[in-house]
C-alpha cells in the first residue's frame, strides 16, 4: 500500500501552496457567491489534466480516473464569512466586510495540492478520486445545492466521503471523534404579530415585545426540564428585534433561534417543544399564529465507526500516536454529512489543528473559527493538511 512517504511535498510545491493559500485568504466570497473561487479551482484542475464540472452554482467538481480500483470521495469548502477581518497578516482580506474567518481557504489549498500529487504519482495508486469543492457550507446551502444538482449522478459513486476541517488547536495535529462528529442545528426566525399604540395606551395593543419575553423565558425550559439531563441539546436566542422608539408599542417583533442536537430524537422533540410554546404563548395573549421561518438546516455529521477505526489507524502510522488525539463531538455544525447520507455510504470528517503553542499559550482571548482574529498559522498546519488528507485517500486507493 503507498503511503504520503511516497508522494512528498515538494519545496516548490510547498511555495506554491502557501502563495495560492495566500491569495484565497485575501480574496475570501460569501455562501454561494464564489464565482471567482470556483475558476480558480477550474483552472487548477485544468491545468493538471483533472476533469471537472460545475454543480450547484459554484460548487466545482473533479473527477481523477487511474485505472480500476475503488473511488473515494473528498470535499473542501470553498467560503467565506462576512467579517471584517483583523488578523494583522500582510494577506488579510480588504473587502469589508468578508474574509475567510472559519479557514475554508486552507481546505481548499489543501485538497487542491493534494489532486496536483495525486495526478504526477499516478504509478503509486489505482482507482478514482472525486474532488468536491463544496461552497455555502455556512449556510448549510451547499451540500443540498450539490446534491439536488445531481451529485452522484454526474460523478462516480464513492465507496466512502472523506473531509476535514482546520481548527484552533496545535498545528501539526489530528483530532477525531467516533460517531458522531458535529451537532445537528437548526436555526429559525420567529415573527410576532401584535398590535401597535402609543405607549401611554397600552390597552389598545396587543405587545409583541411583553410577549416575545414570554416566549423566550419559556423556550429556556425547553432544554433543562423536557430533556434528559444525559442527553445534549443546546437552544440558543441569538437576536430580538422590535420597535423603532422608547414610547410606540410596535405592531411586531421578532427573534432568531438556534437548536443544536445529536440525536434525530432529541432534535424532533426540541423543535416541537419550541413550536408549541410559540403558539401557546401567543394564543394566552390574545395574538394571532405567529410566522416561523427555517433559516438553515445542518444535517447529521456522522463518522462511520469501522471506517474511523481504519483511518485513525493509518493516521497514527503517518503523523505518529501523539499527533492523533480522540476528542468529544463538537456542538458546532457542518453539512458535510449529507454528501455521503444521500446515497447511504460512510463517511470520516476530521480536524487538523491551525495554532502554534505561543498562541495557545497567549494570554489573549484564543482566536477561534469565526473570529475576525482567525488567522491559522500557514506551517505546519498546511503540510499536515495535506498528509492527513493524502493518507486518508491513500488508505483506500493505494496500491
Amino acid at each position: 500500500m503507498s503511503t504520503t512517504t511516497d508522494l512528498q511535498l515538494t519545496e516548490d510545491l510547498s511555495d506554491q501552496m502557501h502563495q495560492l493559500y495566500r491569495h484565497l485568504h485575501a480574496h475570501p466570497e460569501l455562501s454561494m457567491q464564489e464565482h471567482a473561487t470556483a475558476e480558480l479551482i477550474e483552472q487548477r484542475l485544468t491545468g493538471l489534466g483533472i476533469e471537472h464540472f460545475r454543480c450547484g452554482g459554484t460548487g466545482v467538481v473533479g473527477v481523477l480516473r487511474n485505472g480500476d480500483g475503488p473511488t473515494v470521495a473528498f470535499r473542501a469548502d470553498t467560503d467565506g464569512l462576512p467579517l471584517a477581518e483583523d488578523t494583522g497578516v500582510d494577506y488579510a482580506s480588504t473587502d469589508v466586510p468578508v474574509m475567510h474567518g472559519c479557514g475554508h481557504d486552507t481546505h481548499v489549498a489543501v485538497l487542491l495540492t493534494t489532486a496536483q500529487l495525486l495526478a504526477e504519482a499516478q504509478d503509486a495508486w489505482a482507482g478514482t478520486v472525486v474532488l468536491i469543492f463544496q461552497p455555502g457550507e455556512e449556510t448549510a446551502a451547499g451540500a443540498k445545492a450539490m446534491l439536488e444538482d445531481g451529485l452522484w449522478e454526474k460523478a462516480p459513486l464513492p465507496e466512502v466521503v472523506l473531509g476535514q476541517h482546520v481548527m484552533p488547536s496545535l498545528a501539526g495535529t489530528i483530532s477525531y471523534s467516533s460517531g458522531d462528529a458535529m451537532a445537528l442545528a437548526d436555526s429559525w426566525k420567529v415573527t410576532i404579530h401584535g398590535k401597535g399604540a402609543h405607549a401611554s395606551q397600552p390597552q389598545d395593543s396587543t405587545d409583541p415585545i411583553v410577549l416575545g419575553a414570554h416566549m423566550i423565558t419559556r423556550i429556556q425550559t425547553v432544554v433543562s426540564r423536557e430533556i434528559d439531563a444525559r442527553r445534549a441539546a443546546v437552544v440558543t436566542v441569538g437576536t430580538f428585534h422590535g420597535g423603532l422608539k422608547e414610547n410606540i408599542i410596535p405592531a411586531t417583533a421578532e427573534f432568531t433561534l438556534n437548536v443544536r442536537t445529536f440525536d434525530p430524537a432529541v432534535r424532533d422533540h426540541v423543535l416541537g417543544a419550541l413550536r408549541r410554546i410559540i403558539s401557546a404563548e401567543a394564543a394566552a395573549s390574545g395574538a394571532p399564529e405567529p410566522t416561523v421561518e427555517v433559516l438553515s438546516t445542518f444535517p447529521r455529521n456522522y463518522n462511520d465507526p469501522g471506517a474511523t477505526a481504519a483511518l485513525v489507524e493509518r493516521f497514527r502510522q503517518v503523523l505518529g500516536e501523539e499527533n492523533v488525539v480522540e476528542i468529544e463531538p463538537l456542538m458546532g455544525s457542518e453539512d458535510f454529512g449529507a454528501l455521503g447520507a444521500a446515497v447511504g455510504v460512510p463517511s470520516v470528517f476530521w480536524m487538523f489543528g491551525g495554532h502554534d503553542a505561543a498562541t495557545l499559550q497567549g494570554e489573549g482571548p484564543l482566536p477561534v473559527n469565526h473570529s475576525p482574529f482567525f488567522a491559522p498559522v500557514v506551517e505546519p498546519t498546511l503540510s499536515t493538511g495535506v498528509r492527513a488528507a493524502l493518507t486518508a485517500i491513500l488508505s483506500r486507493v493505494g496500491g
